[in-house]
C-alpha cells in the first residue's frame, strides 16, 4: 500500500506500507467540536493512496487539525463533486477537518490503465474502508463523520451498516434507495411534467428511449437531462458558465481535466448500472446503529425525494433525523448551501 503526502510547503512519499498501518489508532472516542480557545492549527493536504491497485486521490483541509473529521462522498457513481462541495461548502472547513476523496475512477483518482471490472459495490465500500482507516490513523480519531450525497449517501449507508464503531454520524443527502423504482419514477416525472407543459419535443424524445430500465448510460443520461429541464434535478438552475469560470480561476479544477472527469463518469455509470438497478436499501440496510440524518430536496426526482423519506420511516436504529429542504431538488449542498451548511454544523455541534 503506497501514500504520497504533499502540503502547501513541503513534498513527501511513503514507501511501501503493510496494512497494518491501517490498524485501529483509537486517540478521540468521541465528536466534539474544538474548544474556542485552543490554538488552531491549519491543515492542507493533498495525498495519492494506493488501495487495491487503485490510486486514490484525496485533499484535506480544515483551520484546525483537532476539529472533527468530515469525509465526502461524492456521487455518481463516478461523479467529481469535490470542486463543487469546495466551492459552495468551503465554509465546512472552519469547524472541521473537511476530506473530500475522489472514489476509483473518478475525477483525479481516474486511470485509464485501470480495470473497470473492479468498480463494484463492494469494492466501493472496501476502498471506502481503508480510506476510514488511515484517516482515524493519520489524524488520530476513533470516528469520523460520513456525509455522502447521492450515490454518495448509498455508499455511506452500506459501509455504515458493516462498520458502524467507525463512524460517528451518517449525513445522506438525495440518497438513491432503489435503483429501479427511482428510474421509474423519474420517467414518471418527465412524462407527467412534459404533458402538462405540452413540451411535445420532450415527449417524442422519451417515447425514443423508452420505459426502465435502461440498459446504456446515454439513456440514463437523457432521461436525468429531461428531469433537470423540468426542475427534478436543480430546482433553480445555476449558471454552469459562471460555475466554470470560478472554477477554473479558483483554482478548483483546471479545464484540461474536464474531458477525463467526464469520461470516467460514464464509464462509472456504464459498468455499474445493472448493480444499482438491483440495489433496494430496503433490504440490505433496514437497520443503521450510528445516529442517521436524510437531507432530502422537495423537488427531487433524480433520485426521488419519496423514496428515501419512505426508505427513512421504516429505518431503524439508535438515531435517526429527517430535514427537508424546502428550496431544493436533488443537489441540496449546491442548491441552499448556506442553509445547508449552518444545519449540519449545528447538528453537530449538537451532538
Amino acid at each position: 500500500m503506497t501514500l504520497r503526502i504533499h502540503g502547501k510547503t513541503r513534498s513527501c512519499r511513503i514507501g511501501t506500507l503493510s496494512f497494518s498501518f491501517l490498524a485501529l489508532f483509537l486517540v478521540i472516542g468521541s465528536c466534539t467540536l474544538t474548544k474556542p480557545n485552543a490554538r488552531p492549527q491549519e491543515i492542507d493536504l493533498t495525498e495519492r493512496f494506493n488501495v487495491d491497485g487503485a490510486e486514490l486521490y484525496l485533499l484535506t483541509r480544515g483551520q484546525d487539525r483537532r476539529a472533527p473529521v468530515v469525509l465526502w462522498l461524492h456521487g455518481g457513481p463516478g461523479g467529481p463533486e469535490g470542486p463543487l462541495f469546495q466551492y459552495f461548502n468551503r465554509d465546512l472547513e472552519r469547524h472541521f477537518v473537511v476530506i473530500y476523496w475522489d472514489q476509483r475512477g473518478t475525477g483525479r483518482s481516474f486511470s485509464p490503465q485501470s480495470d473497470p471490472a473492479r468498480l463494484t459495490i463492494a469494492q466501493h465500500i472496501k476502498d471506502l474502508d481503508a480510506i476510514v482507516d488511515h484517516l482515524r490513523q493519520s489524524l488520530g480519531r476513533g470516528k469520523i463523520v460520513l456525509m455522502g450525497h447521492s450515490w454518495g449517501a448509498t455508499l455511506g449507508v452500506l459501509y455504515t451498516r458493516e462498520h458502524p464503531e467507525k463512524v460517528e454520524a451518517l449525513f445522506a443527502i438525495s440518497p438513491l434507495v432503489n435503483g429501479l423504482a427511482g428510474q421509474q419514477k423519474e420517467y414518471d416525472f418527465v412524462s407527467t411534467e412534459a404533458k402538462r407543459r405540452s413540451d411535445y419535443r420532450a415527449q417524442s424524445r422519451l417515447l425514443e428511449i423508452g420505459q426502465p430500465p435502461y440498459g446504456t448510460v446515454e439513456q440514463l443520461l437523457e432521461v436525468e437531462d429531461l428531469s433537470n429541464k423540468f426542475g427534478g434535478v436543480f430546482h433553480i438552475q445555476p449558471n454552469r458558465t459562471l460555475l466554470l469560470l470560478r472554477g477554473f480561476f479558483g483554482g478548483l479544477v483546471k479545464p484540461w481535466e474536464l474531458p477525463r472527469f467526464f469520461h470516467a463518469n460514464k464509464v462509472s455509470l456504464t459498468v455499474m448500472n445493472k448493480e444499482l438497478l438491483d440495489l433496494d436499501l430496503s433490504r440490505s440496510a433496514p437497520r443503521i446503529e450510528v445516529p442517521v440524518y436524510f437531507l432530502l430536496g422537495r423537488y427531487d426526482c433524480h433520485a426521488d425525494a419519496t423514496l428515501a423519506a419512505e426508505y427513512f420511516e421504516t429505518l431503524k436504529g439508535p438515531y435517526k433525523k429527517l430535514i427537508w429542504f424546502e428550496n431544493s431538488a436533488h443537489n441540496i449542498p449546491f442548491e441552499e448551501p448556506n442553509q445547508f451548511n449552518d444545519i449540519v454544523v449545528q447538528e453537530l455541534r449538537m451532538r
